[in-house]
């Protein structure tokens, strides 16, 4: 039973999450709070996963979702549930490919799912904003993560002002940031 609420749980986020995998983060939090299946930190985690995994990250999402859920059936069912209406959607398109391209009301439906899709996308980058340097202390300079702020700023640096670390891989750049949050997780703050 939990497959098939899975498998639709995520074929409606995959549905309805226009603009990519940070388009999905809404849905997800939606889904984690009313199933139970996972919290808005292990969303945080979801995405950090994600991010530095090969693929999509919505579909990598759903199946480190699912897999938290349900085990490898889980996943693979969660990440067939997030895929399935893009696969329909493609096969319909295709079969009526000349109409669409001529279609004056689909045009315009595209272009009004642009600021749709990128207010999902805002929403996500707020959210994670919010979980990550977010800190809400009663004083001002509590209000903000410091040492998340530094390290963002940081990173920046030394991907776009250093030279010699501009040329370096993003994977160095995404270990040295692992480094950093676990050094940063053991030192308590």
């Amino acid at each position: 039973m939990i497959c098939l609420r899975l498998f639709w749980e995520f074929f409606k986020t995959g549905l309805f999450s226009v603009g990519g995998g940070l388009a999905t983060l809404p849905f997800l939090y939606g889904m984690g709070e009313k199933t139970g299946w996972f919290t808005t930190a292990d969303v945080a985690d979801m995405l950090a996963v994600s991010e530095s995994t090969p693929g999509g990250i919505g579909v990598n999402m759903a199946t480190y979702a699912g897999y938290t859920t349900a085990g490898v059936l889980g996943g693979v069912i969660a990440t067939l549930g997030l895929v399935t209406p893009s696969i329909i959607v493609i096969l319909l398109v295709a079969m009526v490919l000349d109409r669409f391209r001529k279609s004056a009301v689909v045009d315009r439906s595209f272009y009004l799912l642009r600021p749709v899709s990128t207010a999902l996308i805002a929403a996500a980058g707020l959210s994670v904003f919010v979980l990550v340097l977010w800190n809400g202390g009663s004083e001002p300079l509590h209000w903000i993560r410091w040492e998340a702020l530094l390290l963002m700023a940081g990173i920046w640096l030394l991907s776009n002002a250093v030279e010699f670390t501009k040329k370096l891989h993003p994977i160095v750049l995404i270990a040295l940031s692992a480094v950093c949050g676990i050094v940063f997780s053991l030192g308590g703050t």
